[in-house]
């Protein structure tokens, strides 16, 4: 919105400032960091009186849940949310159709996560809209994703799937492009969701995984830059790079309340809500299997909940003494703050590897 001040400006006062995308987005940042300082303890004291139990605690969970997490409520990605959408609305260009694709399916996950987590809260128990309906909502999000994608990409990369590190290879994946953002993007909200479960494990790889992914949106977005790298260019991706600087700031401010011991969860609302995001943008900007590598995290993740269940189904036994596989480590005896520490330690040495990717020779 504040890019229209540039209507005032005659080419050489402040206002053009705002025509930079890295102007702006810094001023996203800042405004979701602030927006999170302001409204973050006054959220979590309305929350608190909302729920009087706070977020449900499995009793099949780890032990030490019980007494440690009781009580603490959930929603708090209704924060990072408020903090994100406005200052992508504020700072960003509103004729962009990247942005409005990845506002909506953002919106669109972060709907579900709340139902989800009203369900849960109200109902006081871990059970709350069926798995069937989230995965089918949200397919259906990630389907019209992803046909609008295809009417924003360029002729020569529409139904394309870039292969990262092989520069000028493209495999054409023709129908079934579709079901593939389909799954890259549901995929990248359920394994946000599955890796939120200890305070700040979430957020710092979502916002790792945003800033590597912000670089890249701006890169692919910039002719000169996709030259230089060699890579496939699709322009108007760069205004991608404020939205995922809103990102960060909203993260950063929701960290301030959810770090150990945490004052409040992320819940559905949130980890359904990035997740999304993260993989709509991999899938805006022709990077999906970057994505798999930044967000490795996640995935693997999602693999350790997929192997447990099918292995103990087969046979009767556990390979991980629980899944997902932080809570493995926690059985061992690790400290939260430690699994939590080294789990991000990770997401940065993975996002080093993708932006590696860019440069190859």
């Amino acid at each position: 919105m504040l890019y229209w001040l540039t209507a005032f400006s005659d080419g050489g006062d402040f206002f053009n400032l705002f025509r930079y995308i890295t102007f702006r987005a810094g001023g996203a940042f800042f405004t979701a960091l602030i927006f999170g300082f302001l409204f973050g303890r006054p959220l979590i004291n309305l929350l608190k009186r909302k729920q009087r139990n706070g977020q449900p605690i499995r009793d099949d969970g780890p032990e030490s849940h019980l007494i440690t997490k009781q009580g603490t409520p959930t929603m708090g990605g209704v924060l990072i949310l408020g903090a994100l959408i406005l200052s992508t609305l504020l700072w960003a260009r509103l004729d962009n159709g990247f942005v409005w694709i990845v506002l909506a399916v953002t919106m669109g996950f972060g709907a579900i996560g709340f139902v989800d987590d009203y369900a849960k809260v109200t109902s006081n128990s871990h059970a709350g809209l069926s798995a069937r309906i989230r995965l089918i909502i949200g397919f259906i999000i990630a389907g019209i994703a992803g046909y609008f994608a295809t009417i924003m990409h360029p002729d020569a990369l529409v139904n394309q799937l870039a292969l990262p590190v092989f520069k000028d290879t493209l495999v054409n994946l023709g129908f079934m492009f579709i079901p593939f953002a389909m799954f890259v993007i549901v995929g990248a909200a359920n394994s946000v969701n599955l890796t939120d479960g200890l305070d700040g494990l979430a957020i710092m790889p979502v916002m790792i995984a945003a800033a590597t992914l912000g670089v890249i949106a701006y890169a692919v977005g910039r002719v000169d830059f996709t030259e230089y790298l060699g890579l496939h260019y699709v322009p108007g991706t760069g205004e991608l790079l404020i939205f995922m600087a809103g990102l960060i700031g909203g993260g950063l401010g929701f960290l301030w309340y959810n770090a150990p011991p945490a004052a409040v969860f992320m819940g559905d609302t949130g980890s359904l809500a990035l997740g999304g995001a993260l993989g709509t943008i991999a899938v805006l900007t022709k990077h999906e299997l970057v994505m798999g590598i930044v967000g490795g995290l996640f995935v693997v993740e999602t693999l350790s909940v997929i192997i447990q269940v099918l292995y103990f189904k087969k046979t009767g036994k556990r390979v991980f003494l629980m899944a997902p596989i932080h809570h493995h480590f926690e059985k061992k005896g690790w400290a939260e703050p430690q699994i939590v520490i080294r789990f991000w330690i990770i997401s940065l040495i993975l996002a080093m590897i993708g932006l590696a990717t860019l440069k190859v020779r």
